[in-house]
């Protein structure tokens, strides 16, 4: 199996998303840069802030793109053509619709499932690299998607989506290895209080 050598957090650049469902991907990325005491750092040339530091024994890249949600790609791509990364090593964090708070699967491959971050990522990278999908939940209609996405949900969820990214990050030193399929068992079996 591949290891790792870069993870991205998706999401919405500025303050005004940073506690936004939609940047889910973004806090995995954010709490597992403060546990690993590495520095995320404005990278203009990529549209994004990353770091580099030792995860569980392996070398990997942060990178949380600052490109609105829908052009994840022009922070994604070039970073990941720039380091050599290829598909299989990187894996992609971001918020899941179509998951209850609290719910949290890996997975790797397949298409963008509607999500428009991936949408401007998987045509030119392909689709082998893995995601984590973290479950923010769906508003009820097609309608009222946007709002929910780009609004705070209330601390009964956020403390639901927390823990099921804190279980995530005791799962890292499998998933840096490459043992996927070991960290898929783990992570997608986990259940919300």
């Amino acid at each position: 199996m591949s290891k790792l050598s870069l993870i991205v957090g998706l999401g919405n650049p500025g303050k005004e998303y940073a506690q936004t469902r939609h940047n889910a991907g973004a806090w995995f990325v954010e709490r597992l840069a403060e546990a690993y005491g590495i520095s995320l750092k404005a990278d203009p040339k990529f549209y994004g802030i990353s770091g580099r530091g030792n995860i569980e024994g392996q070398d990997i890249r942060l990178l949380l793109p600052t490109t609105f949600m829908n052009a994840s790609g022009k922070s994604v791509v070039p970073f990941a053509k720039f380091y050599q990364v290829a598909p299989e090593t990187m894996l992609i964090a971001h918020d899941e619709l179509d998951m209850n708070p609290g719910v949290i699967r890996l997975k790797t491959g397949g298409g963008h499932g509607g999500h428009n971050g991936l949408r401007d990522i998987v045509p030119h990278t392909g689709p082998d690299f893995h995601r984590l999908r973290i479950g923010i939940g769906h508003p009820g209609s097609k309608e009222r998607v946007s709002g929910h996405v780009l609004s705070k949900a209330p601390s009964s969820e956020q403390n639901l989506m927390d823990d099921a990214i804190a279980h995530a990050l005791s799962r890292i030193k499998l998933l840096v290895n490459g043992d996927i399929q070991p960290a898929m068992n783990q992570i997608n079996a986990y259940k919300p209080n």
